[in-house]
């Protein structure tokens, strides 16, 4: 706020001298417009070095005005979870991060990346730097066959039905084939290790996941069950194309903590990437109970979908929260 109001009062300074300058001139000119204008006395040396110091001082500040804070975020919203949604245009933070993208650029061409690369350059896509710079360096490969690693999830999870909060994959087939419609491609968004992607294959399904390595080797566990990782943060735009995918699920990783416009354009690229008759599955969103009635109900009722199963359920009664299992068909006059 103190920097905006110095920038402007800097701005204001500049306008009223520029503005004396012309009067001093305007006047000039009209006390002689019936006589041969004399040569025009000198602008004060002083008035030109205010001028010019205005100037640079301006140029100066706006080169080192500092990014813009967000106002939304809450003391009872973790931190770095709104890190990892944040809402950026392409690469357009990776000037707020210059260490940690010093660290990345640092490296030796033709060469091996460095070791820590791989982290460092999730800790630049998390905070809204992506795409990453290109680099001619090496990274670390193995030698050895890849061999499926110790995943904690398993199938069953999908598979089994305990509460209303539940879609069990069986079921999910069973909805589309009674609306004529062939589930083919799917894309798991937040997906973590690829355990829905794995099961759907057992169905003949093709799921690509998107997944990053929050503590764990997410995309290295999804490509050892021979399934597709996507390296991507929650606010890229999906790298899919138009209107050709059969089903989106957005798991555990999309959820309240995604501040509200980057989840409403994550919604409106699902729709982006949806066919006609596609279908979105928010599974166990939570929230408050009164924003899920008033904030992501309306949020959600925006695409227009059909309804197909709507459940909600108790997730904390201590902190009024809720879980809502969503099954939406996108219509086929979209």
């Amino acid at each position: 706020m103190g920097f905006t109001m110095g920038l402007n009062l800097l701005l204001l300074l500049a306008m009223v001298a520029t503005n004396i300058l012309s009067l001093y001139h305007l006047s000039s000119t009209l006390q002689t417009s019936k006589k041969l204008p004399p040569p025009l006395p000198p602008v004060p040396d002083n008035l030109l070095n205010q001028l010019h110091t205005i100037r640079a001082t301006i140029n100066q500040l706006t080169r080192l005005q500092p990014p813009t804070k967000s106002t939304t975020t809450t003391t009872t919203t973790p931190s770095d979870l709104l890190l990892h949604s944040r809402l950026s245009p392409i690469a357009s933070s990776c000037h707020n991060h210059a260490d940690l993208l010093h660290k990345y650029m640092t490296y030796t061409p033709y060469s091996h990346c460095p070791p820590d690369s791989a982290s460092i350059a999730e800790s630049l896509i998390l905070r809204g730097c992506h795409p990453l710079p290109r680099r001619r360096c090496f990274s670390k490969s193995t030698t050895s066959d890849p061999k499926p690693l110790l995943i904690s999830d398993t199938i069953a999870k999908f598979m089994t039905y305990t509460n209303e909060l539940d879609l069990p994959i069986p079921q999910l087939l069973q909805i589309a084939a009674s609306s004529n419609s062939v589930l083919r491609l799917g894309l798991d968004i937040g997906g973590g290790a690829g355990t829905f992607a794995a099961t759907m294959k057992l169905h003949n399904v093709t799921v690509i996941t998107t997944t990053m390595n929050l503590n764990a080797p997410n995309n290295e566990a999804v490509a050892s069950r021979g399934l597709v990782p996507l390296h991507v943060p929650l606010q890229q735009r999906l790298p899919v194309f138009d209107g050709v995918v059969d089903l989106v699920r957005c798991g555990h990783g999309v959820n309240r903590w995604i501040p509200l416009t980057a989840l409403e354009f994550l919604l409106y690229d699902v729709d982006r990437v949806l066919r006609s008759g596609g279908y979105l599955w928010l599974d166990h969103f939570f929230g408050k109970g009164v924003d899920l009635e008033n904030v992501y109900g309306p949020l959600i009722g925006k695409l227009g979908y059909k309804k197909v199963k709507w459940a909600t359920g108790t997730k904390s009664e201590k902190n009024g929260e809720l879980y809502l299992t969503a099954l939406l068909q996108k219509p086929l006059s979209k």
